[in-house]
């Protein structure tokens, strides 16, 4: 007599097969898109698809938020813009002498001959939400590759700088904060212009690395970017000093500073052009080539030879 149960009630894979086969397909999966970057393109379109998703996710929020700043009291705002315009007429006088001393900057500039600073343009985004991982600070902007936006332009707002991009998808851009545990910009002390790497710590802070336990750095120092990555142009701020840390026992000392910039609070950034590449000079570019290749002093000498023979 047949005692095996009806097709209705068989059972496939044990539970245990089926998930040693979707371990090892997920971590086939991350090694493949880790190194070949093979699902690259899966992800460029499944960020197009769940993009409306996200936004009607969101909808809720900015619609509380709408609402909120719509009923803020009017007798506050008068008062802010009454404020602004009072600041705005006790700055004239600087940004007038400022504007003057720029001009002048350029013609003197001209007359040593020396080379005009790099203009800064770029177009203005929005930041849609933080990233979800606990473990990165990043934050994500609703300009992307419809926008000309490309990875490792460097991102602004009006107090210093913010980040760079550091992934691009069809209509978002994710950008990594300064205060990421994997970003570093070099920067240059305003007083004393020595120069300087920070590093991100992951927990909002910067940690300014390389300057030794006696290096004159003090509390409220202002550091810019330097521009000798080839990524940032000179002159940005970036960070304050906060706490120095100096122990004989190290060759470092152990500097803390923070952000000048709001790289942990929602508003508008401005995403800055790619710097246009470096040309070096002839020299450079000759004993470069000489490097790649064979040298032209012994290529020629060689030449001798075999003609002699």
């Amino acid at each position: 007599m047949d005692h095996q149960p009806p097709p209705f009630f068989k059972r496939g894979p044990a539970p245990v097969a089926l998930l040693s086969f979707y371990v090892a397909l997920s971590a086939a999966l991350l090694v493949l898109d880790a190194r070949f970057q093979a699902l690259e393109m899966l992800r460029q379109a499944l960020s197009m698809f769940s993009l409306p998703l996200q936004s009607l996710a969101h909808m809720p929020i900015q619609a509380l938020d709408g609402f909120g700043a719509y009923f803020v009291n009017v007798e506050r705002l008068r008062d802010e813009n009454a404020r602004l315009k009072r600041a705005r007429l006790d700055n004239v006088a600087t940004l007038l002498r400022t504007q003057q001393l720029e001009v002048e900057n350029e013609r003197l500039r001209k007359l040593l001959g020396v080379k005009e600073r790099q203009q800064a343009s770029g177009h203005a985004a929005q930041i849609l939400y933080a990233a979800r991982d606990p473990f990165s600070r990043r934050i994500v902007i609703d300009k992307g590759q419809q926008d000309k936006v490309v990875a490792g332009q460097p991102v602004i707002d009006d107090a210093g700088i913010v980040g760079q991009v550091t992934r691009v998808f069809p209509f978002v851009s994710e950008i990594t904060l300064i205060t990421d545990k994997e970003q570093a910009v070099p920067v240059q002390i305003v007083r004393t212009g020595q120069r300087s790497v920070v590093f991100g710590l992951g927990n909002g802070q910067l940690d300014l690395r390389f300057l030794p336990a006696n290096a004159d750095v003090q509390n409220g120092d202002l550091l810019v970017t330097s521009g000798l990555d080839g990524v940032f142009l000179p002159g940005f701020p970036v960070a304050k000093v906060v706490h120095i840390e100096r122990d004989t026992a190290y060759s470092f000392a152990r500097i803390y500073c923070l952000p000048l910039a709001a790289v942990e609070n929602f508003s508008e950034v401005m995403v800055l052009d790619p710097r246009p590449p470096v040309a070096l000079p002839e020299q450079l570019t000759s004993e470069a080539s000489g490097r790649d290749g064979r040298s032209p002093g012994k290529s020629a000498g060689k030449k001798r030879r075999l003609r002699k023979d």
